[in-house]
């Protein structure tokens, strides 16, 4: 639905995708150059609401000067030594994070399915060392729906064929049960006692944010207890503010034995994650056992830290709730029939379309990127709303305005 004319600036930086690239993204038609806060800037200096924030890695707005401004001065003094030495950061940012989240220790990586692969290492090594398990019997349980990359273990804990079929042969005592379902989660573990760990989303993004039922993660917290099994919370993407708290989890007041934190750690500046336990988990590893050769840089450090700080200094958690709920209520007043569920919970909200006259959720975001706001579809039919948490209320009311026109003007269709 984009314009000939917009089509043709973009032409050239397409094709050259299409002939040097991978076709491993279904991306919007449009090519960005720049971006500041809630809004970035196509090549040609047309204007855009975010509400992607690149999955949720730019919760703190696009180039915040104070992240950067920390990216610039460390990068000026040193960015990478590797594990092979000691440096002046490292001790400081795990410190730092533990302390303001509440855990014992931290091992710093670099992309959200590192962080999770590391999650799963780490449970299958204490399930040896500590719960007793025979050899090569740990066994990990995951929710159905999830999502947390696309490396092998990631697709062979996942329920998406798409992710998942021609990608084999998987990753042995993967074992899937519902979302949402604590009774399969306690079968489970009852039938199994091999199982080291269950692993989840508090909420399921790439799913199409599917909440759970109030008091989920609560019985999920319980019954792991109760069976020695560790809780591994996967809030890559939930973490730090998105969903109106600064960890998702922090909405029933619970606490996961593993933590996997990402995207966001960093502002969208550059990959940085991070994996958190307690001692008795952690201390499992010994040297040689695990590693990164650009985990935990000074660059990295310096800037995860600053990134933190500017959520906690300007209270995006709240921010985040405040403004989701407005942005829920906006949406729900629309009237499309176009329109089958409007969700969220904080700044993580989900617009579901219904089929209709040939129209998808595809088409609904190329319309409204027409129209000045950037969304983009999964699972077929929803709409994932996921803005900056810097976002004020005006700029909501601009959103909703947008998604109102682009609905209504495909409804005359």
């Amino acid at each position: 639905m984009s314009s000939p004319v917009i089509a043709s600036a973009f032409a050239k930086y397409f094709d050259l995708e299409h002939r040097f690239g991978a076709f491993n993204y279904h991306p919007l038609p449009v090519v960005l150059e720049r971006g500041e806060g809630v809004y970035v800037w196509d090549v040609e200096g047309r204007r855009y609401l975010d509400f992607l924030a690149a999955y949720s890695a730019v919760n703190q707005g696009h180039c915040h000067p104070r992240i950067i401004r920390r990216l610039v001065d460390q990068a000026q003094k040193l960015t990478l030594t590797s594990r092979a030495f000691h440096h002046n950061l490292l001790g400081l940012y795990e410190k730092y994070l533990c302390e303001l989240l509440g855990y014992e220790r931290l091992l710093p990586m670099n992309t959200g399915v590192e962080a999770c692969e590391t999650a799963v290492k780490l449970a299958r090594h204490w399930g040896y060392r500590v719960k007793g398990v025979p050899e090569n019997k740990a066994a990990v349980v995951f929710a159905e729906g999830n999502f947390w990359g696309r490396s092998i273990a990631a697709i062979s804990a996942s329920s998406d064929p798409l992710s998942y079929t021609d990608f084999g042969p998987y990753v042995p005592e993967f074992y899937k049960i519902p979302y949402d379902d604590p009774e399969a989660l306690e079968n489970i573990l009852r039938e199994n006692p091999h199982i080291v760990a269950f692993m989840c989303e508090p909420i399921q993004g790439e799913a199409g944010v599917i909440l759970p039922e109030t008091g989920y993660l609560k019985a999920v917290r319980e019954i792991c207890s109760r069976y020695k099994v560790l809780w591994i919370a996967d809030e890559v993407q939930t973490g730090l503010g998105r969903t109106g708290k600064l960890l998702a989890c922090d909405h029933e007041d619970v606490k996961p034995d593993i933590l996997c934190l990402g995207k966001a750690l960093s502002g969208g500046v550059m990959p940085v994650s991070a994996v958190l336990s307690s001692s008795e988990v952690m201390l499992t590893l010994k040297p040689g056992e695990h590693g990164s050769t650009f985990g935990g840089n000074p660059l990295a450090c310096a800037v995860a830290m600053e990134a933190v700080q500017v959520v906690v200094d300007e209270n995006l958690s709240a921010n985040a709730e405040a403004r989701g709920r407005e942005l829920r209520e906006a949406l729900v007043r629309i009237d499309s029939s176009r329109i089958s569920a409007v969700r969220g919970k904080g700044l993580m909200n989900a617009l579901v379309i219904r089929p209709k006259g040939g129209i998808t959720a595809w088409e609904v975001c190329l319309k409204m990127m027409e129209l000045g706001l950037l969304a983009k579809p999964t699972h077929h039919h929803t709409i994932r709303l996921t803005p900056p948490l810097c976002i004020t209320r005006a700029q909501v009311e601009e959103a909703a305005h947008i998604i109102r026109t682009a609905l209504l003007s495909l409804d005359a269709v």
